[in-house]
Formats: C-alpha cells, structure tokens, sequence
C-alpha cells in the first residue's frame, strides 16, 4: 500500500467537497493499492495538523467534522488540541508548514493542495516547491501572479499539477501539453470558461432582459454574491493568462485586453451591491439588447470568450456564428476551441460542466492520483 501524505489548504466549497471526496473514495483508492493520508488542513487563520505527521493523520471522521464547522462558516479554532491532532493559528501555522514540507518533503514525500481562493498561498507554495513537496492548486492567483513568481513555482514542473484551475475538472491543461509535447505549434484558442457568463450569454440571446438573467443566475448559485466579481470578466482572464503562459507566452494580466460588462461607475467601490442589483443593471438592459439584435442580424450569436492568437489575448464579448461549437453552446457549460496544425480545419473541442466545486474538487483529486508515482 502506497501511502501519500497531503495537506489542504483552503476550506471553502471546494476543499470541503475534495476531503468528501477523498473519504467516499477509500475502498476504490484501497483496490489501487493507495493510501491519501490527509495529515494536515489549513483555512486563513489556522491550521489542523496530525500529532505525528510521519506515523499519524486526520482520520476520516475528523475530517467530516472540520467539513461540518467550516460549512458553519466557523473557524477551526473552535476545535480544541487533542492527543491526535493540534491547532495552530497564523503566524505560527505558516510555520508549522514549512516544518511538515521540511520533514516530509525529502523523505515520504508531501502534496500540498490548494483550494484557497487566496494570492497570500504564493509565498508557502514557492517554499514547498523547493523542499521537493508536490503541488496541486484549484487556486488561480498563484498562476498568474508575476513571471517570476510564476517560474519560480514552474522550476519543478513535474511536482505541479493545476487541471482544476482552467475548466474545473475539464481535461483542458492536459490536452494542451500533450498538443504542445508533440510538437504540433497551437495558434488560436478561443474558448467561453464561465460558467456563469456562458449562462448569461445564452438566455439574453432568447430575449430575455440582462439585468433579469443576472439575478436568475445569482438566485441559482451560477455567480459570487457580488455577481460583478463573474462580469468584470477577470476570472476568465486569468484563465487565459493561465493558458497562455502555458504555450510560453511570457505576459502579465495586463497584457490581456478585458471588457467588463458594467461601467467603471458602477463598480463595487462605487455603488453597493444590492443597488447595483435594482438600480445599476436594469440601465445596462438596452446596451445588451442591442448588441444581441446586431448579432442576429447577421447570423450570429454573443458569446463571453478568451481569445488568444499569436500576439492578441482578448477576453470580452464577440460575434460567432450561430452553428459553431461556442454558438451552440447553452447554459452553464465550458468549450474550448483549440487551432493547431493538426487541429486546422476542424478545431479539437473541449465541453463539458466547467464549474461547480463537486467537478472541480474531483479534477483535484484526479491531479493527487497523478502524481503518486513520485512518491516513494
């Protein structure tokens, strides 16, 4: 039996949803010949550790129990030292980390995972990197912080594994290496990677008014509860940022050209949520309106995509033929287009449900298995 220590950072929708999943999955990963034993488990304020990180670890009915608290929206601070496990809190938890990536790191070896939503996890994870520990992130922000951070953490490509953070568990990351390994040169992708502006796009196209489609998305769960944070288009752009850095392009988020679907007026340090909601988006109903009869005047339908070409990386609304793979696309599923010299005249297509944190957590557990023939 192989037996992979590994520490979650981040209990939020999707590090919850992964330690389920690690402990639904025992007699599946037990008939595989593989252990995941969870030793540790952090939040922004603190972190859960086994006693003895080398012999013990957070047995699954624990790891049900901080599931429970976190959903409660508490801290786990609230649960108390026992002979199995200790609590530690900021500074001294950022710490211990680096103490567990030191002592296991070089010997049984250590995955750090990272479903946090945080760019302070950037600095820990360089660290880990260089103690030979192994990364998994559902976390974007490390990925797209600055070029230097970014290669830092890449120094070690082979202990790095982010499927989750373009796609949730869409196998997007690993379809473009295995492209770019054989030398087939990608020089177009265009792809819609939200979930919830895929949603928008494609009932604003039946008729109905922008303003009525966004709160339907936000009283379904498809938005953050500042719906701005999905239509200031920044999360799709550091999707693009993310793919782009894959194929070698050497560029920062500035370099990506954003369209947000409110007005600078209109944004979350200018006018509070809720009147943003009733007052701010009711007024952008026209705008939309338009664009979409334009569209379809002349055949097409809008879409909010990435775009990325040899020297252009745009993320926004554009025109695309009703009948294309994006065009056809409906409700909340990703697609990605990908144009290679292979791939020139019929585009390999990705689809599928590119959100929620069951799939995403999932595409991080599929990561965690990828790695194991690097331990011991």
């Amino acid at each position: 039996m192989k037996n992979m220590a590994v520490v979650v950072m981040g209990c939020g929708g999707v590090g919850r949803q992964l330690l389920h999943h690690i402990v639904s999955c025992r007699s599946l990963h037990a008939q595989q010949k593989l252990h995941l034993r969870v030793v540790g488990v952090c939040d922004s304020k603190s972190l859960i550790v086994a006693s003895d990180v080398f012999t013990m670890e957070l047995d699954d009915t624990f790891l049900v129990e901080v599931c429970r608290v976190k959903s409660t929206g508490s801290s786990l601070l609230t649960l108390s030292n026992s002979g199995q496990h200790k609590v530690f809190s900021n500074p001294e938890a950022m710490r211990k980390i680096i103490d567990i990536a030191t002592l296991l790191g070089r010997s049984t070896g250590l995955a750090f995972v990272d479903c946090s939503a945080s760019s302070e996890t950037i600095g820990v994870l360089k660290k880990v990197v260089d103690l030979s520990c192994c990364v998994v992130m559902a976390n974007k922000k490390p990925l797209t912080s600055s070029m230097e951070d970014y290669e830092k953490l890449l120094a070690y490509p082979r202990r790095v594994r982010h499927e989750s953070t373009v796609g949730a568990g869409l196998p997007v990351i690993v379809s473009l290496n295995r492209i770019l390994l054989s030398g087939d040169p990608i020089h177009r992708i265009v792809g819609s990677l939200s979930g919830t502006l895929g949603y928008v796009m494609s009932e604003v196209e039946d008729g109905k008014p922008f303003s009525q489609v966004v709160k339907s998305a936000k009283s379904l769960g498809y938005t953050e509860p500042d719906p701005r944070d999905d239509l200031s288009g920044m999360d799709v752009a550091r999707k693009a940022l993310i793919i782009a850095r894959l194929l070698g392009r050497r560029i920062d988020l500035d370099s990506i050209k954003v369209e947000s679907l409110f007005p600078v007026e209109m944004g979350p340090n200018m006018m509070p949520v809720e009147a943003f909601l009733e007052n701010g988006l009711p007024l952008l109903d026209k705008g939309v309106q338009e664009r979409v009869e334009k569209a379809s005047s002349n055949g097409n339908v809008l879409r909010y995509v990435c775009l990325i070409e040899e020297s252009r990386y745009e993320v926004g609304i554009q025109e695309l033929p009703k009948n294309s793979p994006l065009g056809r696309l409906r409700g909340s599923d990703n697609v990605l287009e990908i144009s290679s010299r292979c791939y020139n005249q019929q585009p390999l297509v990705i689809q599928g449900a590119g959100a929620g944190n069951d799939t995403t957590a999932a595409g991080v557990l599929a990561d965690i298995l990828d790695i194991q023939d690097l331990f011991p």
